[in-house]
């Protein structure tokens, strides 16, 4: 990453810090979890850029180690983008030789995605980048301390699934 890339992500770190430590340390949950989501983001993406992968990338490969062969549709779902975005990424990995699209003969309609060798190679080397992420973020965290943020944002998640759920409903 150039330098002054470098020193921008760390003016935006301390201006993010300063903000939740000085200005406003009781702001809305939904903004705390945003600004924790893009420094997380933040730090794992320098680590992939060091690989050549795109942080755009990841999630995909994440999906496809676990679900290597799924269809082009159930990993836009999976990923939470729109076909459009899951399309124009798989096309970039693709041309990286991390994947190939299929469609089988007796379903013509449906685009498979597979992980190659080189695309099943990478997790060895970028799932302890995200490792080293979240032990980043959570040291000088107790055990107990990390349990109970889990559950909590678990239980967050329960929340606004059911809220998302009783709207769509009315």
């Amino acid at each position: 990453m150039p330098k002054t890339s470098e020193h921008r992500e760390q003016e935006v770190a301390q201006r993010i810090l300063r903000r939740w430590h000085d200005d406003v340390p009781n702001d809305r949950m939904a903004h705390l979890v945003k600004d924790a989501t893009r420094a997380f983001l933040r730090a794992l993406q320098h680590r992939l850029a060091k690989h050549d992968v795109q942080l755009g990338h990841w999630t995909f490969l994440r999906i496809l180690w676990e679900r290597d062969g799924i269809t082009k549709r159930e990993l836009s779902i999976e990923a939470g983008v729109m076909e459009p975005t899951t399309f124009t990424a798989l096309k970039s990995m693709e041309s990286l030789g991390y994947v190939t699209l299929e469609r089988r003969p007796n379903n013509r309609k449906n685009v498979y995605v597979f992980l190659t060798p080189a695309g099943k190679r990478l997790r060895k080397t970028l799932v302890p980048l995200a490792e080293e992420v979240n032990a980043v973020a959570v040291q000088r965290l107790a055990t107990e301390d990390v349990a109970t943020t889990r559950r909590a944002l678990l239980v967050m998640l329960d929340n606004l699934s059911r809220d998302q759920e009783g709207i769509e409903a009315s």
